[in-house]
């Protein structure tokens, strides 16, 4: 694995476990992770649970013994390590948004079709649609319960940036990150809704705003917490300009003819993780919440109208997805569990010569979303069309 912060950790924690909740037809076993500090990877190294560690990811590429690479560092080196590995016959896991531009995305899925051929997997990290009910979810818009899906409606919120004295991350600049809310967190509920839905985004008319121009230069950071950088002659920090967004609102048409908002922010006061999807079909509608990530709100317009209203679904029975390894029912799970799911699907898939999703083309498709929004957000929020991948995507 490269990268040992927020990420490094979930995943970690998703490497340990996962052989310890499921029969799989293969073992993880957590050879090697890799980041730039010595000290720190080292304590990374023994805290998280690995092997070995190193301070060049090449290493990773280059050892026999490795099949797996698990890339969990910032957007600007996604595309540099992933194409190493799968170019050295390494299966690839890669946390999203895929790349930081369409560009490296298009070389990356390309890459990982010619790899496919060969037998090597890739999966993009798009954690939430292993989350139970939002599996279920997907489940009961393909059974047809909802009808003809007509509104989607998402957003994720958060106010970790709120604060103007709080540091200039790595989070804040383009060229590390790509984008700001939009790539970070608007990514997730793109390709959640395209992932219940099964219909892809087709066009969009975005604003995008970012509202702190200047930040000061951090000292330190890790996650999402960091701290200010030292006073320069007893003036303040010294300021650094933020180059990406810090909110995103967008409309959306959809290929199976639905509309469809989108609203991301790291400014909406209060709101530490909001996560909510609502979709609205012709027989029904269906709610998730990720603050409330164990339950569904269901609405079925097709029973007797003195019986309609939406009911809690608690999705913890043992045929729920992936609950059967868990607990009893009504014994909740939460937020980790997402990627202890995505572990067990990549390890199956790899142990079976499956395909495992969401690929590298559809974490393209994802990845030119995003473009869109941001040309449309340039043109005075024109309506843009959404490029096509040139790559089979299945959603």
């Amino acid at each position: 694995m490269v990268g040992y912060a927020f990420m490094g950790a979930a995943h970690s924690q998703a490497w340990r476990t996962v052989n310890r909740v499921y029969d799989l037809p293969a073992r993880a076993r957590m050879a090697l992770i890799c980041g730039r500090d010595t000290g720190k990877v080292a304590e990374a190294a023994d805290r998280l649970g690995w092997d070995a560690y190193t301070t060049d990811w090449r290493d990773l590429v280059n050892r026999d013994d490795i099949d797996v690479v698990d890339v969990c560092t910032p957007g600007d080196s996604h595309a540099e390590i992933a194409l190493a590995a799968l170019a050295a016959g390494k299966h690839v896991l890669c946390e999203k948004p895929l790349a930081n531009t369409v560009e490296e995305a298009r070389a990356m899925a390309a890459a990982a079709a010619t790899a496919q051929a060969a037998g090597v997997r890739s999966m993009c990290g798009f954690n939430y649609r292993r989350v139970p009910a939002v599996t279920m979810m997907r489940q009961l818009v393909a059974d047809g319960r909802l009808g003809v899906i007509r509104h989607v409606r998402a957003a994720y919120l958060q106010d970790w940036i709120v604060d103007p004295q709080f540091p200039l991350v790595w989070r804040l600049q383009k060229d590390r990150a790509g984008s700001g809310a939009l790539g970070d967190i608007g990514a997730h509920i793109i390709d959640l809704t395209q992932y219940v839905t099964g219909q892809r985004i087709t066009g969009v008319s975005a604003v995008t705003e970012t509202f702190v121009k200047e930040r000061p230069l951090p000292g330190g950071s890790s996650g999402l917490a960091a701290t200010v950088d030292g006073s320069v002659d007893g003036q303040g920090p010294a300021l650094g300009q933020v180059t990406v967004d810090d909110a995103a609102v967008f409309v959306a048409r959809l290929d199976g003819g639905a509309l469809a908002t989108y609203e991301a922010s790291r400014f909406a006061t209060g709101r530490k993780n909001a996560l909510r999807v609502e979709i609205n079909g012709s027989l029904g509608s269906v709610v998730f919440d990720l603050e409330r990530l164990n339950e569904l709100e269901f609405y079925d317009a097709t029973r007797p109208t003195a019986e309609q209203g939406f009911s809690r679904i608690l999705v913890t029975e043992g045929d729920h997805p992936y609950m059967s390894a868990w607990w009893p029912p009504g014994h909740i799970i939460g937020y980790e569990h997402s990627f202890t799911h995505q572990m067990r699907d990549f390890i199956e898939a790899i142990a079976t010569g499956a395909d495992p999703a969401p690929s590298f083309a559809d974490a393209l498709q994802v990845q030119l979303v995003l473009d869109a929004v941001g040309r449309s957000a340039d043109l005075g929020s024109s309506w843009t069309e959404v490029e096509p991948a040139l790559t089979a995507v299945a959603v």
